[in-house]
C-alpha cells in the first residue's frame, strides 16, 4: 500500500524523444503556437507516449504509470512582473495539451503572477481530476522546488480533501534539452546577422544583439 509520504517525493514523468526538424528550426522560437516536429530515435530508454496514453471508443483511457482521463497536470513557473513573460507559459500549456493529449492541463504561477498554484489545482479538480500532477517549469531542483512549491501545493490541496497529488522533479539533465539550447543560440545569431526575426522571448526588447567591437565600432 503506498504511503502517505510517497505521495509528496518528486518523481520524472519520461519524455518521448524527438528532434528537430531542419526546416522548422528557423521558426521554431518565432512561432511558438506551431512548432513543427519530426519524430526521431533516442539514445535514452524512455517510454513511449503509445505506452501511457491510448484512445478506446473515442474516449481517453488510463495506463499504469501514465496520465489518465482523472489526472490533472498543472506546470507551474515562477511567475514574473512582465506581463509577456507570462503569457509564454500559456503559450507553452496549450503546446503541451495539444502536443500529450492530456485532457485537463493548466498553467501556474508559483509568485508574482496569477493563475496560482491553488487556482490551477481547483480548476484540475473541478474539471474531473482525483489526482493534480504538479511539474515545475524549472530546470534544476533548488529551494522552490524542494520547498516553496510543495508548501503551496499542499495549501492547495487542503480544500480538495478527495483529490490527491504529486510533484515531479525539475526538467533536470536530458539530451533534448541539447537541442534546444542549440536551437536558441543559433536562432539569436541568425537574429543577429539579420536572417530571423526577433523570437518570443525577447521580441520588441532589442536585447538580442551583438554588444563589444560592433558598438565601438558604431560610435
Amino acid at each position: 500500500m503506498m504511503s502517505i509520504e510517497s505521495l509528496f517525493i518528486p518523481q520524472t514523468l519520461p519524455l518521448k524523444s524527438f528532434s528537430v526538424d531542419k526546416t522548422a528550426r528557423k521558426s521554431t522560437w518565432a512561432s511558438l503556437k506551431s512548432p513543427k516536429f519530426q519524430r526521431g530515435p533516442s539514445r535514452i530508454r524512455n517510454f513511449s507516449a503509445k505506452s501511457s496514453l491510448g484512445f478506446e471508443n473515442g474516449g481517453f483511457k488510463q495506463f499504469p504509470n501514465g496520465v489518465g482521463e482523472k489526472d490533472g497536470v498543472i506546470i507551474v513557473d515562477h511567475g514574473s512582473r512582465r506581463k509577456e513573460s507570462n503569457l509564454m507559459l500559456n503559450e507553452f500549456v496549450a503546446m503541451f495539451r495539444e502536443k500529450s493529449g492530456y485532457p485537463i492541463v493548466e498553467p501556474a504561477h508559483m509568485e508574482l503572477a496569477e493563475p496560482s498554484i491553488k487556482d490551477a489545482f481547483s480548476l484540475c479538480v473541478q474539471r474531473g481530476a482525483n489526482r493534480v500532477i504538479v511539474s515545475p517549469f524549472f530546470l534544476f531542483p533548488g529551494r522552490h522546488w524542494y520547498q516553496d512549491i510543495p508548501l503551496l501545493t499542499a495549501d492547495a490541496a487542503k480544500d480538495h480533501p478527495g483529490a490527491s497529488y504529486i510533484i515531479t522533479a525539475p526538467l533536470g539533465l536530458h539530451e533534448l534539452l541539447v537541442d534546444v539550447m542549440n536551437d536558441r543560440i543559433k536562432h539569436c545569431l541568425s537574429h543577429v546577422a539579420g536572417d530571423a526575426d526577433e523570437c518570443a522571448a525577447c521580441a520588441g526588447t532589442s536585447k538580442c544583439k551583438l554588444y563589444g567591437l560592433v558598438d565601438v565600432i558604431k560610435t
